[in-house]
């Protein structure tokens, strides 16, 4: 997934005040305390609103649109597994079976042409209070389709659906043709991520626009069933959500959950000390060491289907179009000095596009730390004194650590061969909108699959039909494109491995991208909170959650 993926200008996204007072920072609210104790009022709703608020702080800066149709990013997907329900989902760190979700069940059934999965639907309701039907599961899938969004090539090229393909019998029944041409217990992890998420038809067509489904007015509104809904989203800044009182996952301890915007590692963890917030997003290892001493915090290294990687642009007369200079890269980067030394071992040392822990991932090494080779390569190509402009996000990268300095550090590992990389450091949202429009020359940026399955990194990264990440840096190999789709419907789990080695050995060749590392997450969390938990695929259920 779907790293961060329209500009974030710094106005507010909507004139519309919080349906109550956001949590103020520590300071100000002891302010609030002593001056309601000095005018003896009841300081009980203070106390009591602070302690059913979650506060988090982090790099939130990848949002682009709260759409569950349209976002592609990290924050959004985290946002939109609590803003709205798909029709399945993983529960907690159990990625090997999705469960229900809105379906309360649902059967596979072989066809003439396919497969046909059948849903039946609980009863929820969306927070404007309307019932969730079967018409609105197919309303918000093919509202996916038609927009094309940068996700639609889950539902269109990896599921195989079209308009037409979904439909509902009755208020509580959706069925999904699907053809042979798609593997249908891929179809069912898919529907796990916020693509499929379900969207009240009712509220969308209420605010479409030129015909754009809603869109632009989902982009900073929310019309979902899941346990909250959205208050508010100030750009750069934070993005509230207060409970949905109609939701049926309910929420009984946080009523109100607030995603402050801090770049930086230290401004977390000042605030986290001072009780400002109440979870760091992205501590840097140093500073996460620190943490699992201190009694007042607790230190979580999740696990991560992510990889940190670098991009390279292989277009016609791009800087890496020549597959040598591309392998030169992949020598010369010091991938053991990172993982020790800028990770100090928040990090897993991979090569391969399928990440450790997903079956289908290679765990080969072909590419040593090797200076010269990498100086021969370029040499062959032609290319021994070459210069590109190199996109970086703000913030920490994969692992917590300042992507400044894992930047520094991959400068420094390519000067070293012949190859000034120029730093350009930019804001995710910005960053990625450049990369969508293939205009990056060399990116770093991280990915996880959007679902738990190989297929999650096999389509977006070797077929360039899919127009993701192959797409973004104009890598267009056929044998990979056929490879990628023959992998995404075999059955036989034994071929199946088997199609993903020759897939991952063939891309690690002759593939756009040098992988940096597969990372832990740190996040540090305060002693006070219960029942926090975070899974590979980056899921967090906020209603979970609870304070002392």
């Amino acid at each position: 997934m779907h790293p961060a993926e329209a500009s974030t200008p710094l106005a507010s996204s909507t004139a519309r005040p919080l349906l109550s007072k956001p949590p103020l920072p520590s300071r100000l609210l002891r302010r609030s305390l002593a001056l309601a104790l000095a005018l003896s009022l009841p300081l009980a709703a203070a106390q009591s609103g602070r302690e059913s608020t979650l506060v988090l702080g982090g790099d939130f800066s990848d949002l682009i649109t709260l759409d569950p149709g349209v976002s592609y990013e990290f924050t959004g997907s985290l946002l939109a597994g609590n803003l709205y329900d798909t029709l399945v989902a993983y529960e907690g760190n159990d990625l090997t079976k999705v469960r229900p979700r809105l379906a309360t069940s649902w059967t596979v059934t072989p066809t003439a042409s396919g497969s046909r999965l059948t849903f039946k639907l609980r009863a929820a309701k969306f927070s404007t209070g309307r019932p969730v039907t079967a018409a609105d599961v197919v309303y918000s899938l093919n509202r996916v389709i038609q927009l094309k969004t940068p996700s639609s090539f889950l539902l269109t090229d990896v599921a195989n659906l079209k308009v037409g393909s979904v439909t509902a019998p009755d208020a509580k029944t959706v069925v999904m043709d699907i053809p042979k041409t798609a593997n249908p217990n891929i179809v069912l992890a898919l529907l796990t991520f916020n693509v499929a998420g379900v969207v009240d038809a009712a509220e969308a067509k209420a605010h479409e626009q030129s015909g754009d489904y809603g869109t632009a007015w989902l982009k900073d509104h929310s019309a979902g069933s899941g346990p909250f809904l959205l208050n508010r989203w100030d750009r750069s800044a934070q993005v509230a959500l207060d409970v949905n009182p109609s939701a049926w996952r309910k929420s009984p301890n946080i009523k109100r959950v607030i995603l402050r915007y801090m770049l930086e590692s230290a401004v977390q963890q000042s605030a986290l000390n001072s009780g400002e917030i109440d979870v760091a997003w992205d501590y840097t290892p140093d500073a996460f060491k620190t943490a699992l001493k201190n009694p007042k915090l607790k230190g979580l290294k999740t696990g991560t289907f992510q990889l940190q990687y670098l991009g390279m642009n292989s277009g016609k007369g791009a800087a890496f179009e020549d597959p040598r200079v591309r392998e030169a890269v992949r020598y010369a980067i010091d991938q053991d000095g990172i993982i020790k030394s800028l990770l100090q071992g928040l990090g897993r040392k991979t090569q391969t596009i399928i990440p450790i822990g997903l079956a289908g991932a290679n765990t080969a090494l072909p590419y040593s730390y090797d200076p010269a080779k990498a100086k021969a390569l370029l040499a062959a190509a032609g290319k021994s004194n070459l210069s590109v402009d190199f996109s970086i996000p703000t913030g920490s990268c994969a692992g917590g650590v300042p992507c400044q300095d894992l930047a520094a550090k991959i400068q420094s590992d390519l000067a070293k061969v012949g190859i000034k990389a120029n730093i350009k450091q930019m804001v995710s949202a910005d960053l990625y909108t450049m990369y969508r429009a293939q205009k990056a020359e060399l990116i770093m940026a991280p990915w996880s699959p959007d679902y738990a399955d190989a297929d999650g990194n096999g389509t977006p990264l070797a077929d360039f039909n899919a127009k993701s990440l192959a797409w973004r840096n104009v890598w267009q190999n056929d044998a990979a494109s056929k490879l990628a789709q023959s992998a995404a419907i075999e059955n036989d789990p034994a071929k199946r491995l088997g199609l993903y080695k020759q897939l991952t050995e063939l891309v690690a060749k002759d593939g756009p991208f040098a992988i940096l590392y597969q990372p832990y997450k740190p996040v540090v969390i305060s002693a006070s909170v219960v029942g926090f938990g975070r899974n590979a695929n980056g899921d967090v259920r906020f209603e979970k959650i609870s304070k002392k």
